[in-house]
């Protein structure tokens, strides 16, 4: 096997091990094998050519294996979009690897290698937040289940794979001997710090209100199938009906199945269910031309008081990126078939009385770390709607409950999870899940309003700190760059 050859598979290699770090496998030493071995074959690269192409390898692996749920969308009509599934993927990570191949690049032409561990993870963050971002599999969400995971309160994700990248890198770029020494100090640091957070979560209040989360398992290809919709619509009504009364109930991610502005009867049919428990229901509703994917407020008299839009859409999902350009151009078919869902006004807390307020995010707003302050004040808990139908079985719905139960670290917030098929949780203030619903089952969950941990550090200043300090690290990795070419 030719050197080149051999470095692309080593490449292939790094990406998988990544990828088994992520949910659902969660092999969370893989992590630290494929970041390893990613930093190792960056000192290798003879020329800045070579190290883009070894950073692409390695992101196009690891995408590819992790963001397998991409294709599952286009199965849900497969004789009409099925061919799509393959090229989509593929697109996906061939994309996203670009942001991967930048900073090796990058490190390879500075001819200091150790910048690599302030450019990758900027890269990281450009990959969370340009073009709308798209920060789904960070590295950090592979210490999800050990202490590590707590960090996260005080650094965010971004800083937590920081820290990672650098404690790894330290046997490869400082020596084996006093670079494993400090890289294992490190990591007993970081898990002792989190164990203490962990050992300081607060109890849930025996008075504490009751919330049920509701769950119909409706598969996406039967959810508005008129022969199928109203048995799914049935389980939520019999859950909501179920002895004894909660204080609040929360069905899923556009589980009414009628346009909100038309669902007067339904409603009726919702409120006298409840039994008047206040229902926190996920709906489309228009306004005019415009739709709105929603979360409505159904009082307990059958009225509706708060709505809430989604604001961060799913590009090319529930909106074209483009789509005004692409309809002056003649494209308008086009900007028709993908989605066609208006953006709300952002970020709102809905006030639910004795229970408190709650900021609401339907389905891909959970994501996003950075979009978690409210500009109101702090909330008394997360709530989280969704249909992970489009996720598929296997590894999206898995991750996509990985990065809600980060959430709840970074914020210090309990966050309560309603999922049209799984997995539908209550997660406590340090990311423990301690209910949940099983992926592709239905029924219903109630749970104590968990307590609140202190406010954190990342709830107040967010990624500021960690950028900050990434970029100074690769000011200092210049030093020596600047003073030979003076």
């Amino acid at each position: 096997m030719t050197s080149s050859r051999r470095t692309f598979a080593l490449c292939i290699l790094a990406g998988l091990c990544l990828a088994a770090a992520q949910a659902p496998l969660g092999i969370w030493p893989m992590v630290l094998v494929g970041l390893g071995l990613s930093v190792w074959i960056l000192t290798k690269a003879q020329t800045p050519r070579r190290a883009a192409w070894s950073g692409w390898s390695i992101g196009a692996s690891y995408f590819a294996a992790s963001l397998t749920w991409i294709i599952e969308p286009f199965l849900v009509d497969v004789a009409a979009t099925g061919w799509m599934a393959p090229f989509a993927l593929a697109l996906m990570a061939s994309g996203l690897a670009l942001f991967w191949a930048a900073p090796f690049w990058s490190a390879a032409r500075l001819g200091r290698p150790a910048s690599i561990l302030a450019l990758w993870p900027l890269a990281e963050y450009a990959r969370s937040t340009v073009f709308t971002g798209f920060p789904w599999g960070l590295q950090a969400y592979a210490w999800i289940d050990t202490p590590l995971a707590q960090i996260a309160a005080w650094s965010g994700p971004h800083g937590l794979g920081a820290l990672t990248l650098a404690l790894v890198a330290l046997p490869i770029l400082w020596g084996a001997r006093k670079g494993t020494v400090l890289a294992l100090t490190g990591l007993i640091a970081l898990a002792l710090l989190g164990t203490v957070r962990l050992g300081q979560a607060p109890e849930t209040a025996q008075d504490a209100p009751i919330i049920r989360l509701t769950q119909p398992n409706a598969p996406q290809h039967q959810k508005w199938d008129r022969a199928y919709a109203p048995t799914f619509f049935n389980r939520q009504i019999e859950a909501s009906r179920a002895t004894p009364k909660p204080d609040l109930i929360v069905w899923p991610e556009t589980s009414l199945p009628d346009w909100l502005n038309d669902a007067e009867d339904t409603l009726s049919h919702i409120t006298r269910a409840a039994g008047g428990v206040p229902v926190l229901i996920g709906a489309q509703r228009y306004e005019g031309m415009r739709a709105f994917n929603s979360l409505a407020l159904l009082q307990g008299d059958g009225t509706i008081g708060h709505i809430y839009d989604k604001h961060h859409l799913v590009p090319f999902g529930e909106y074209l990126p483009f789509g005004a350009l692409l309809t002056r151009l003649g494209m308008g078919t086009l900007t028709e078939a993908v989605g066609g869902f208006d953006a709300g006004a952002g970020p709102e807390l809905i006030n639910l009385g004795a229970l408190g307020t709650a900021l609401p995010l339907i389905c891909y707003e959970a994501v996003f770390p950075h979009q978690m302050q409210s500009p109101e004040r702090r909330p008394r808990f997360l709530l989280h709607v969704t249909n992970d139908a489009w996720f598929g079985t296997w590894s999206g719905p898995y991750q996509h409950l990985v990065q809600a139960r980060f959430r709840a670290i970074e914020q210090g917030l309990p966050l309560l999870r309603s999922a049209n098929t799984g997995v539908t949780a209550a997660i406590d203030a340090h990311g423990r899940v301690l209910q949940s619903i099983a992926l592709g089952t239905s029924g219903y969950i109630d749970t104590p309003l968990p307590a609140r941990a202190p406010e954190t550090l990342y709830s107040r200043s967010g990624d500021i700190p960690t950028l900050i300090a990434l970029l100074f690290l690769f000011a200092v990795t210049l030093l020596p760059y600047a003073t030979r070419k003076d």
